[in-house]
């Protein structure tokens, strides 16, 4: 597996750095999108507007929401291109088994993308003048999204290898990330904090804002019920993903597009 992970990389770094003019513009794209919604929301609200942690809060839920798009997207892309390639049955007869080169090539781009998505974060945060705190902790609550958002890209992928082009349900699902990692849900309570137990990563993302927009302390009993939530939707959309290759492979539309 760690040679599968290696190769893997090796395989992400050369098409980043054969691509840079998209990587760049994908960077420009996301910083501008939100340093333009900051300055339309300071110019309505006046010269008195202050956001305190709120703006911190936000800056922690979209670089999320970037992150998060980014994995979802990226292992459904994959999918898609090796379709039309004609190279998904050479993937498929690889002694690793399709799930686990996807997972590992999805762990890969991730590797140098957590990179690109650091040096966002960093600049939104010199354009904001806004300052955040990175608590060892965050790792944690960190790996519990990442955990929740790989499940929901199996799913997706599970949908791509059945019906071929879902670009339009990609960008709808993009408007549900963002409700997902931008509201607030950690100031839920009563039945709606029994939905958030539910919803997948809104646990992980309220953890993060609390450690690094509020600097708070890490709750236990929080981020244990937040892994529990990462692991299950992981599972299962490695089981939805088994499950849609055998049906795919029944149907014989493996490699048709």
């Amino acid at each position: 597996m760690l040679e599968l992970f290696l190769a893997e990389l090796k395989r992400s770094w050369i098409e980043f750095t054969r691509y840079p003019v998209d990587a760049i513009a994908g960077i420009f794209i996301t910083i501008s999108v939100f340093y333009g919604l900051f300055l339309s929301a300071r110019y309505i609200a006046g010269p008195n507007l202050q956001f305190g942690d709120r703006l911190d809060a936000i800056v922690v839920g979209y670089v999320l929401w970037t992150l998060v798009v980014f994995i979802v997207a990226n292992i459904t892309a994959v999918l898609q291109v090796e379709i039309q390639t004609g190279t998904l049955e050479q993937v498929i007869l690889t002694p690793f088994g399709i799930s686990r080169v996807f997972l590992a090539r999805a762990i890969a781009s991730l590797t140098i993308n957590i990179i690109v998505i650091t040096g966002i974060l960093l600049l939104i945060l010199l354009l904001t003048g806004r300052q955040l705190y990175f608590p060892p902790a965050l790792i944690l609550p960190l790996l519990t999204v990442l955990l929740g958002a790989y499940g929901l890209a199996f799913i997706m992928a599970s949908l791509a290898l059945l019906f071929k082009r879902i670009q339009q349900l990609l960008g709808l699902t993009q408007f549900a990330l963002l409700f997902l990692l931008a509201v607030p849900s950690e100031t839920w309570s009563g039945t709606l904090w029994i939905v958030r137990l539910l919803l997948p990563m809104t646990m992980g993302a309220g953890i993060l804002r609390d450690l690094m927009a509020r600097n708070l302390s890490l709750n236990f009993v929080e981020i244990s019920l937040a892994f529990l939530n990462g692991l299950g939707y992981l599972v299962l959309g490695l089981i939805v993903f088994r499950r849609a290759e055998v049906e795919a492979k029944r149907r014989g539309i493996l490699g048709g597009y």
